[in-house]
């Protein structure tokens, strides 16, 4: 039988929502917060954009050190070999990519505006797939963007092409969110049958349907005889109306009814880790989650109706599905009324000291307790707003790396 892993790609589908964006301190967070889950891999950015290149070289300096292992950390790029080559130019450890290329004839048409064919997309495609492994790719992922309008003749004989040039998966791309949990499930079975290629299923929330169709296309890739590799962000965040939601998806496969007895996640996941970063995510993108979200809304597990409130206080399996304490909840969140010292842009260094010491960092000496400041004062003009105690503990232990997060090299 297959297995589910989880591609994460809040740190590049989640940052291309529009009015939104994360500082690149955040995303550091949000992939370390990933690893500690157990979640396969993270999308974490964009490799021939130069303003991430000192963030995503830190990062992979992060792997190299131990803190981010064992999460895959990916790239996501055109399937095109200048973008390629530009990506190993500007990232040179770089090691697993997405290549993306859009294969409906609505977008040939409509995008391409008739620069490129169908067959056209497929060279594109494999001469970036062949270009990737000889600069020395370890893992690459195929796009299909626009997959769920594409002619499924065209899908299979552009899988096919990504397979035996060397392409570890196939992503699906839902991208408009067309599809229906009956459509994907029968679509994606066929591609995994005939094509015996690991297949992604990238959903988008467009109709409302993104967790459930990941689902059922996950459950087509294994009834096919592939793994399935389900691409989420953390609350849903993404284009348009979102992509399928990090601890709904978990929760879908782990307590639904039958599925986890037959379709199993490949890595194990740490759960009560869902409330940290669903809570982490919110902050940094300054999106409330929304009250009813599964497992993590603030009414998930609220009882009002006597009837509930009754038979929960009976027994809680009455009305829970779940525990509370399995996703990390359960502690009081409180809020400051009196005295409060915050660090911050301004921040000077007794304030400094005192918000260091409330969280037991101690310094060697002043210039010690001087040179994380500065960088804490940088990390705030970033972010405009307040660090979280996570943050200001990462700067503190690696300030070599918060530095590289923290320098953008302009164009001269």
């Amino acid at each position: 039988m297959g297995k589910i892993f989880i591609i994460d790609v809040t740190n590049r589908d989640g940052v291309q929502t529009a009015k939104l964006g994360l500082s690149k301190l955040e995303k550091t967070m949000i992939n370390i917060f990933l690893n500690e889950m157990g979640v396969f891999h993270s999308e974490f950015g964009f490799p021939t954009t130069r303003h991430e290149s000192h963030y995503l070289n830190a990062n992979l300096e992060l792997a190299d050190m131990g803190v981010l292992q064992p999460i895959h950390l990916g790239g996501w790029l055109r399937a095109i070999v200048k973008d390629v080559e530009t990506a190993f130019k500007l990232v040179p450890r770089i090691r697993h990519l997405n290549l993306s290329i859009s294969t409906s004839d609505q977008m040939i048409h409509g995008k391409f505006q008739g620069k490129k064919s169908r067959d056209d997309v497929i060279n594109d495609m494999t001469e970036a797939v062949d270009a990737a492994r000889a600069l020395g790719a370890e893992s690459i992922g195929v796009n299909a963007e626009d997959a769920s309008r594409a002619d499924l003749d065209f899908l299979l004989k552009f899988a096919m092409a990504a397979k035996e040039h060397g392409a570890d998966r196939f992503r699906y791309c839902d991208t408009l969110g067309y599809d229906n949990p009956f459509t994907i499930y029968e679509t994606i079975k066929t591609l995994a049958e005939n094509t015996g290629i690991p297949i992604e299923l990238h959903c988008h929330g467009d109709l409302g349907m993104s967790n459930s169709n990941s689902i059922a296309g996950a459950k087509g890739a294994i009834d096919g005889g592939q793994d399935a590799y389900i691409n989420t962000t953390i609350n849903g965040i993404g284009e348009r109306a979102g992509n399928a939601d990090l601890v709904s998806v978990l929760l879908a496969i782990t307590k639904s009814k039958g599925f986890a007895e037959k379709y199993k996640l490949g890595d194990p996941i740490d759960l009560s880790m869902s409330w940290k970063i669903a809570k982490f995510a919110s902050y940094a993108f300054g999106v409330p989650i929304p009250i009813n979200q599964t497992g993590v809304g603030i009414n998930a597990f609220s009882h009002e109706s006597g009837i509930h409130a009754d038979g929960v206080l009976k027994d809680p399996e009455n009305y829970e599905l779940f525990s509370y304490d399995e996703l990390g909840r359960g502690e009081p969140d409180f809020v400051e009324t009196g005295r409060e010292i915050c660090a911050g842009e301004y921040s000077g260094i007794s304030g400094f000291r005192h918000v260091m010491g409330q969280i037991d960092v101690e310094f060697a000496n002043r210039d010690e307790a001087n040179e994380i400041l500065e960088l804490v004062r940088y990390a705030n003009v970033e972010s405009q707003k307040p660090l979280v105690e996570d943050e200001l503990l990462f700067i503190a232990k690696y300030p070599k790396i918060a530095k590289k997060l923290l320098t953008l090299t302009p164009l001269e």
